[in-house]
């Protein structure tokens, strides 16, 4: 599903037109990523809580050349940790209906 598809959705549910729904979900996407960009925690209840974390400087392999050793540098990275209503209801899927792409 894509946001357009959502844009779609929204609007014949609400009634409102698909462009002011556009725009909303825009703003909503803009602000989450602008909250997220600058460090911030993004809690939207049941659903799930969006944090930054960093992660620590390692010592890694190249799978092609195993005795050469690599550092992988720090780095910042998202996580998403699903929510409480979100869980059950992706727990209570039907796995033969999910594709495996």
């Amino acid at each position: 599903m894509t946001k357009r598809d959502f844009v779609i959705k929204i609007a014949e549910k609400t009634k409102l037109t698909q462009n002011d729904v556009a725009i909303v979900v825009q703003k909503l996407l803009d602000g989450l990523a602008d909250e997220i960009a600058a460090g911030h925690t993004v809690e939207l209840r049941d659903f799930g809580v969006f944090t930054v974390v960093v992660r620590k400087a390692r010592a890694g392999r190249n799978p092609r050349h195993p005795e050469e050793t690599v550092v992988i540098p720090e780095r910042v990275q998202v996580k998403f940790r699903v929510g409480k209503e979100l869980k059950a209801r992706v727990f209570q899927l039907d796995t033969a209906r999910i594709s495996r792409d």
